[in-house]
């Protein structure tokens, strides 16, 4: 039956909730504090809240339900519904009638076979294979297993020898008629790599003679790195700014026309390449 609760505020209540609309699952109480108010009132894990300060809970998310909680102050109206919980004793039976004052604490008897899986069943003894009846073991000794593992401890083995010293043996045993062959096992040699040959195909810079990896500037049939790429008097960067070969030297516009000198009665003219 549903039952009205009040805790007397303020928070916190001392209880925690799961389910809600969003998890297809009525609001219930999983969990409370020992000692909190909701415990004081009697509240326990499994409650059900049927409504929240009078406002029933269907359709309510759990967040809506949390804040509802929350926004309480004062006081805190809870509409519970607890499940029924039902016990069951075994009967005891007298005369053919139920005896409502006894409880039967008889457990019912077990007929399993050896090998099955059961809970609750008393281990039976080892035996040993017969074709009458089984003979329980009184002791380990009788195991036949046990015997056998013994016999088999209790042998003789040849110590375990490796073969140069077998070799070395064979050949004290005989006085130096046999010969001693030994196998000789060489330490595993690791091939050196193969020197890789990516740096000779590498283009060389014409300036700094090192080789270019990356960005790649080449001028006529020479190649430079981009920071190499410079007029060879002012050292100025003649990237997008356009440069100028003499004597096989690169130059600025300014200092290639001081290093050429015309015929006389001829004019220096700039020619810039089209490719």
């Amino acid at each position: 039956m549903p039952q009205n609760v009040v805790l007397d505020g303020p928070a916190p209540w001392g209880f925690r909730l799961s389910g809600g609309k969003d998890f297809n699952q009525p609001l219930t109480i999983t969990r409370v504090t020992p000692g909190s108010k909701a415990s004081r009132v009697n509240l326990c894990p499994g409650d059900i809240i049927l409504a929240i300060q009078g406002v029933s809970t269907d359709g309510v998310t759990h967040a809506e339900a949390q804040n509802k909680i929350k926004d309480s102050t004062n006081q805190l109206f809870l509409k519970i519904e607890r499940p029924e919980t039902k016990m069951w004793s075994p009967q005891v039976i007298e005369e053919g009638q139920v005896n409502p004052f006894k409880i039967n604490l008889e457990a019912d008897k077990q007929d399993v076979d050896y090998f099955e899986h059961k809970f609750n069943v008393r281990p039976k003894p080892f035996t040993t294979a017969s074709q009458r009846s089984p003979k329980p073991l009184t002791s380990i000794e009788e195991s036949h297993v046990y015997r056998m593992l013994q016999e088999d401890h209790e042998l003789p083995h040849e110590p375990r020898q490796s073969g140069s010293f077998k070799a070395l043996q064979d050949y004290v045993e005989s006085d130096g008629t046999r010969p001693m062959v030994t196998r000789s096992v060489k330490a595993p040699v690791s091939k050196p790599q193969a020197a890789t040959s990516s740096l000779q195909k590498l283009p060389l810079c014409d300036k700094c003679g090192t080789g270019i990896v990356g960005t790649v500037v080449k001028a006529r049939d020479k190649y430079r790195h981009p920071a190499c790429f410079v007029c060879s008097d002012c050292g100025v960067n003649l990237k997008q700014k356009g440069y100028f070969f003499v004597e096989g030297q690169l130059y600025c516009e300014a200092h290639a026309r001081m290093r050429m000198t015309p015929p006389e009665g001829h004019d220096l003219v700039t020619v810039y390449p089209t490719a």
